[in-house]
C-alpha cells in the first residue's frame, strides 16, 4: 500500500472522502484508520461489482504484472481464439494515462472501456464498477480487467474477479516472485510470458521460476507462452473455456 504518494486514494473512491462523503470524517484522523476506511469501502464495492457479474453469468478475470509483461499483446493474440470457441469477451483497461491500450483492443472488435487512474498505480473496485456499466453485460462471457503495471498495489484491491492472473516474462528474471511474493502467492494462475525470447535471455531459468512459484505455495505450475508465436496458448484458452462452461 502506497501509504506516502497518496494512490490509495483514486478517482474512483474520491467521493468517500469529501464533503458528504461516507469517510468524511476520517480525514482529521490517523493516516491508517483513512486507508483502512477506504479499503473496507472497495471490499464492500467488489463484492457488489462480484453479484453483479454473477448475475449476468459473466467471469472476471484479473491480469497484473510489471508494466511491459505483455498484458495487452496476450489478449490480442487471444481474443480471435476465444471468439472462435463462442466466447464472448469484454474488456477494460487500466492505465495512468491513454488510451493506447484500448485502441489496440477496439480493432479486434470487442468492447473496452479505458480507465485513466492518474496518480493512482492500481485499479479498485469503484472504477471498475463504473466502467461495468459502459459494457454490455448480458451480451458477454467473460471480461478481462487489465490492471495497472505494478507489482505491488494491485495486490491490496480485490476488485469483484473471480480469478487473478499473474504474468511474468523472461525478461524480469526468475526471481520476480521472490521479490514481490505478495502478488504472486495471490495468483490463481501464473503466466510466463514471451519464451520465444529464452534464446536471447539465457540467464531466466524457467525451471527456477516454477521452484521459486511452488515456495510460494502456487498450487498449479505456471504455464509458458508466447503471444508472438502462440506456443502454449492452448492450456490457457482451454482453462478459460472452462471457467465459463462451469
Amino acid at each position: 500500500m502506497c501509504n506516502n504518494c497518496g494512490c490509495n486514494v483514486t478517482s474512483g473512491n474520491r467521493h468517500l472522502l469529501e464533503a458528504g462523503g461516507k469517510l468524511e470524517h476520517s480525514q482529521g484522523r490517523r493516516t491508517i484508520q483513512v486507508l483502512e476506511g477506504l479499503l473496507d469501502e472497495n471490499d464492500h464495492q467488489a463484492m457488489h461489482n462480484r453479484e453483479h457479474l454473477d448475475q449476468h453469468q459473466v467471469v472476471a478475470i484479473n491480469l497484473m504484472s510489471s508494466p511491459g509483461s505483455g498484458k495487452t499483446r496476450l489478449l490480442e493474440a487471444c481474443l480471435p481464439k476465444l471468439a472462435q470457441r463462442g466466447i464472448r469477451v469484454g474488456v477494460i483497461e487500466g492505465d495512468l494515462e491513454t488510451e493506447n491500450d484500448a485502441a489496440r483492443i477496439r480493432k479486434h472488435g470487442v468492447p473496452v472501456l479505458q480507465i485513466t487512474t492518474g496518480m493512482a498505480c492500481h485499479l479498485d473496485a469503484h472504477m471498475v464498477h463504473n466502467a461495468l456499466h459502459y459494457l454490455p453485460l448480458s451480451e458477454l462471457d467473460l471480461v478481462f480487467i487489465e490492471n495497472v503495471g505494478n507489482l505491488v498495489c494491485p495486490a491490496s484491491f480485490d476488485l469483484g474477479q473471480h480469478q487473478d492472473v499473474v504474468l511474468l516474462s523472461v525478461t524480469e528474471g526468475d526471481d520476480k516472485p521472490c521479490k514481490y511474493p505478495v502478488m504472486f502467492r495471490s495468483a490463481d494462475r501464473v503466466l510466463i510470458t514471451k519464451i520465444d525470447l529464452l534464446a536471447h535471455f539465457d540467464d531466466f531459468d524457467a525451471s527456477l521460476a516454477q521452484a521459486n512459484l511452488a515456495q510460494l505455495g502456487l498450487a498449479q505450475p505456471a504455464w509458458q507462452v508466447s503471444a508472438k508465436t502462440e506456443q502454449g496458448l492452448e492450456d490457457w484458452l482451454a482453462w478459460l473455456a472452462e471457467l465459463v462452461e462451469r
